[in-house]
């Protein structure tokens, strides 16, 4: 009897936030394949912020998930039968698969990867997207230069502890802005981070004024709104804001909240710039190689949240990102 392909499509665009009622559980028999394709059996599924912003119909750097389609995520596959000459039999392959327990795949987009190298729920952060999206959101969107000081919101979030980790690593002052006092004696800790603003239960503002007396010469933004603003208000001459997301908003019903302390910019001679990290795909391999030193000399400390669990437990772990209940990056492990 042939296997069963479980998936989550999705049935509808939410509202605000992300509900049960979004999604569609559908099964349907598992495809064989054809031709220069292989298939494989899902093991590991990437939970990313991003998600929401494609569930919208609007306008961005992907196009919307259509609705009745398979979730767009990346995923680590096993390789169960083959036709294709560069995948066999047990390789385990990362690519954007979706949220479905079996795929067929022509290899386009697929990588081959070696867990002995690292483990496999390590090529969908530190060394896969999450990874790539801090190394040249840092390095070369924010132009990175020693000594200088680094603040980062979202800071116990898949991006932020590589981004700070990476500044430390290339010898600068790092302060990162978290949500709660465990996930901040974490950034402080383990991390290696100089200091951390509690923003549940500070001023952001008056912190960034002690823990950046000199001002912020790069402000790497995962959250937007009020975080956005109050790190707006403490920049450096020639400072540097990267925008690589805002979490804060994009549950919203209200429309996006702008920075009100755009002005900054003006006067400190500053730059705001936003990136995509797909932009960067040729020089992947670049930085993979430099992070999976960094990773080897125990410079950088790699944090996952792995939930174990069935596909049925997809849209629950998805919330996690938004609630703030997930340190490092967010996987979800099928069992």
């Amino acid at each position: 009897m042939s296997a069963v392909n479980r998936q989550i499509r999705l049935a509808r665009r939410p509202v605000g936030e992300v509900g049960p009622e979004d999604w569609e559980h559908v099964s349907e028999p598992a495809a064989a394949p054809g031709e220069g394709q292989f298939a494989g059996r899902t093991r590991f599924i990437s939970l990313d912020p991003a998600m929401r912003g494609w569930l919208d119909d609007r306008p961005s750097y992907l196009p919307p998930v259509g609705l009745g389609e398979v979730m767009r995520a990346g995923s680590v596959v096993e390789v169960t039968e083959s036709n294709h000459p560069g995948f066999g039999i047990g390789d385990l392959v990362v690519g954007s698969f979706g949220v479905q327990e079996h795929v067929v795949s022509d290899g386009r987009g697929a990588l081959r990867i070696d867990p002995s190298a690292a483990p496999a729920s390590t090529f969908l952060g530190a060394l896969g997207m999450p990874g790539m999206t801090a190394y040249f959101g840092l390095l070369d969107v924010g132009a990175l230069q020693e000594g200088e000081t680094v603040v980062v919101s979202g800071a116990a979030g898949a991006v932020g502890t590589l981004v700070g980790q990476i500044a430390k690593a290339k010898g600068c002052r790092v302060v990162g802005i978290a949500g709660g006092a465990e996930k901040c004696a974490l950034l402080t800790g383990e991390l290696g981070f100089d200091a951390a603003i509690d923003y549940r239960s500070e001023d952001v503002k008056k912190a960034l004024r002690t823990h950046a007396p000199d001002g912020i010469d790069v402000y790497f933004d995962n959250v937007g709104g009020d975080i956005l603003d109050a790190a707006l208000a403490q920049l450096a001459m020639r400072a540097r804001v990267v925008v690589c997301g805002a979490i804060s908003q994009y549950n919203s019903t209200t429309g996006v909240q702008g920075p009100s302390n755009y002005l900054s910019l003006l006067v400190r001679r500053a730059r705001m710039e936003g990136f995509v990290v797909f932009d960067y795909a040729p020089r992947f391999a670049e930085a993979a190689r430099e992070l999976g030193a960094w990773i080897a000399a125990g410079r950088i400390t790699v944090l996952e949240h792995v939930v174990r669990g069935t596909l049925d437990d997809f849209p629950q772990t998805l919330q996690m990102l938004f609630r703030g209940e997930n340190t490092g990056k967010l996987v979800l492990e099928l069992v």
